[in-house]
């Protein structure tokens, strides 16, 4: 495929990459185009073109002739994409929503008439969480007969003395002053900042951490996919803890907007590795988990996945210069990509793809350097959860 890559930041540059080895043609558009190419590399042979994602005929301009749209923006700028990607009679994928138009329901969804009318496919929220998250979900809900909840649990961690954006800072931000969604006995609702303490044991050697609700993705697509009483999900880690501390302290919120010495710009690979030698940034993980609680022949089950990934530290021993946030949903969207369902038409989540294309790409994920285990824990009946 002819794919245009919107966004050449820490994730789209790394994606950009990937793709071109999937064999694609790939070009990439980007506000800054030389910071793009430092990005990706003064010798990565991909071009960059100066691109506005504000301006709707700009991405076109730029994007004519791709088969393929992934935009790897910050989300805000979804749906000027999404008319783009229309325009240019492409197919779409992205990383995420922003949930702007309907509190809960991601925006895109309402582009699904005018996908279905062009015959194409948009394929959303394709990284790690939401993405791998959505896939895992759906799959635990396979094996049983009735889903009671559905629990994401994410761990997000960097060893840094100041803040470091390991994920795109507007969408960090966005995440921080969002009001999380919560899906509780079949009705959505709006929780508080930062509410529902909980410790949640994640595998070694990450163990035991507190974990409080967040504005996630996942929650507002998979009761659409999967008939379930309840869905939350819940963060921790470092930097959950650090925008925690700043919002107790009136430091977050919308009026004051995004402070950059707070949300900085994602860093180069060179001052990524500038701040390593430095000893400013040691180590950065990501795991997730997501844990589906609902019956099997009458019997009470809890089918929990587990997902680690390589650590800013391994990362590094492969000679690569990308955040583990960075490296997990890059390698997640070009998987997407690889099998992504161009006989289809119109606007879907990982969850909605057909049943042998989100087993292929589990498959796949599971035989990288992704570890992602199954474990089913049979429940006493009315047995309290315990995670």
């Amino acid at each position: 495929m002819r794919i245009f890559v919107l966004g050449a930041g820490g994730t789209g540059s790394l994606l950009a990459h990937l793709l071109k080895r999937q064999g694609h043609t790939v070009w990439c558009g980007d506000r800054d185009p030389e910071r793009g190419r430092r990005f990706l590399g003064q010798n990565s042979g991909i071009k960059v073109v100066e691109t506005n994602a504000r301006n709707m005929w700009a991405i076109v301009r730029s994007g004519r002739g791709a088969n393929l749209v992934v935009n790897a923006s910050p989300p805000v700028y979804n749906e000027i994409i999404l008319r783009a990607a229309l325009r240019l009679r492409a197919h779409y994928l992205d990383l995420n929503a922003h949930l702007t138009r309907s509190l809960f329901k991601p925006e895109q969804y309402r582009f699904h008439k005018r996908f279905v009318a062009k015959n194409r496919a948009a394929l959303i929220c394709t990284g790690v969480a939401p993405g791998l998250t959505n896939l895992l979900a759906k799959r635990g809900a396979e094996l049983l007969d009735s889903v009671d909840s559905i629990h994401i649990r994410l761990l997000e961690s960097t060893e840094s003395k100041d803040p470091v954006s390991t994920w795109s800072p507007e969408a960090a931000y966005d995440e921080a002053i969002s009001r999380p969604r919560v899906y509780r006995d079949g009705k959505f609702a709006l929780a508080r900042r930062f509410d529902g303490r909980e410790k949640f044991r994640f595998p070694a050697p990450i163990g035991e951490i507190p974990v409080y609700l967040a504005a996630q993705d996942e929650v507002c697509m998979l009761p659409y996919e999967t008939p379930v009483r309840e869905v939350d999900a819940k963060i921790g880690g470092n930097d959950f803890e650090r925008m925690r501390r700043w919002y107790r302290q009136g430091r977050l919120n919308r009026s004051q907007g995004m402070v950059r010495k707070r949300f900085p710009k994602t860093l180069t690979p060179k001052g990524v590795a500038k701040l390593i030698r430095k000893g400013e940034f040691e180590n950065a993980r990501f795991a997730a988990s997501v844990l589906v609680r609902g019956l099997k022949d009458d019997q009470p089950l809890l089918v929990r996945w587990d997902a680690s990934f390589p650590t800013l530290y391994q990362i590094r021993r492969r000679g690569m210069v990308a955040t583990p946030i960075a490296y997990a949903t890059a390698h997640m969207a070009a998987l997407f990509v690889k099998h992504f369902p161009r006989d289809s038409a119109g606007v879907m989540g990982p969850g909605a793809l057909p049943a042998d294309i989100r087993r292929t790409i589990l498959a796949e994920a599971r035989s990288r350097d992704f570890r992602i285990a199954l474990k089913i824990t049979r429940l006493k009946k009315n047995e309290d959860e315990e995670f």
